[in-house]
């Protein structure tokens, strides 16, 4: 447990949560909101509104658990916010210009900020983790999710590059550059793999990062998911074995966090590595 947080807490998550909502309703009914967009981006960016309405369910349970004073509550709220970060993100920068995008930019501030203002607090001091198996559990399933997402999007990349072709998915989105591909390679995939490394190793910067990224793993693969059945509906005939694979990243990511968030014990930590590597990243 940690102190009850201040009623602040509730504003900031009530505020997120209700932007997030107008948004995915929006984007789900409003037939303007993606008019310029091809139908493969478009079906891609309403599977990321269900996502995100689920994800308002999520953080605002989470929010009130964290209110109360449950760290547990907050690493997960931590995780969702890490979730509409990204998701924002690809809202405000790959979405055309329309009249939702001040609710976009909104909610990408307020999150990010969010994050700022609240992971020092959430992390706390001499705080008990768990060890052994969900430990070890937790830590190689983000591994794991890493190589594999970072490997999917490599492989498709890499050739491309080496023959100076476009890739058919960016073909098909309509993009220049894929900002899911950007936001994966640079941050989100080597986070995973930092924080489960540290984790292993023991160091408090891992440990604490953990939870939230399984949470956020969780939240997207859902959303992947979303968008995938909406594709399957809209006649693709090649998004199945896609679907399977997501689909078992979001329970393992489910498993995980289940596990590490069950029972923590005190953990013997390592100290951790100077500010100056590359695991500085995560601290």
């Amino acid at each position: 447990m940690t102190l009850p947080q201040p009623r602040s807490v509730l504003v900031w998550s009530g505020i997120i949560s209700l932007l997030v909502i107008v948004s995915s309703v929006a984007g789900l009914t409003d037939p303007r909101v993606y008019a310029h967009e091809t139908q493969n981006w478009a079906l891609q960016a309403k599977g990321q509104d269900v996502g995100n309405l689920l994800a308002v369910v999520v953080l605002l349970t989470a929010t009130l658990g964290y209110h109360k004073g449950s760290r547990r509550a907050g690493l997960v709220w931590l995780g969702t916010l890490l979730y509409l970060i990204y998701a924002f993100v690809v809202y405000a920068m790959a979405v055309h210009l329309n009249y939702l995008f001040g609710v976009y930019v909104t909610v990408l501030g307020l999150a990010a900020w969010a994050v700022i203002f609240h992971a020092k607090p959430v992390r706390g001091k001499d705080c008990p983790y768990p060890s052994g198996r969900p430990l070890t559990m937790a830590a190689w399933v983000i591994i794991g999710i890493g190589v594999l997402f970072a490997g999917l999007w490599l492989s498709e990349l890499v050739p491309a590059l080496l023959t100076g072709t476009v890739p058919a998915s960016l073909t098909e989105a309509g993009l220049w550059v894929n900002p899911i591909h950007v936001i994966d390679l640079a941050i989100v995939l080597p986070g995973f793999i930092l924080a489960g490394v540290a984790a292993l190793q023991r160091r408090e910067h891992g440990l604490f990062w953990l939870a939230p990224w399984l949470v956020f793993s969780a939240l997207m693969g859902s959303s992947i998911i979303a968008a995938m059945v909406l594709m399957l509906i809209a006649g693709a005939s090649n998004t199945t074995p896609a679907m399977v694979m997501v689909s078992l990243v979001v329970v393992a990511s489910l498993l995980a966090i289940h596990g590490y968030l069950q029972h923590p014990s005190p953990q013997h930590l390592r100290p951790d590595t100077p500010r100056s590597t590359g695991a500085a990243i995560l601290n």
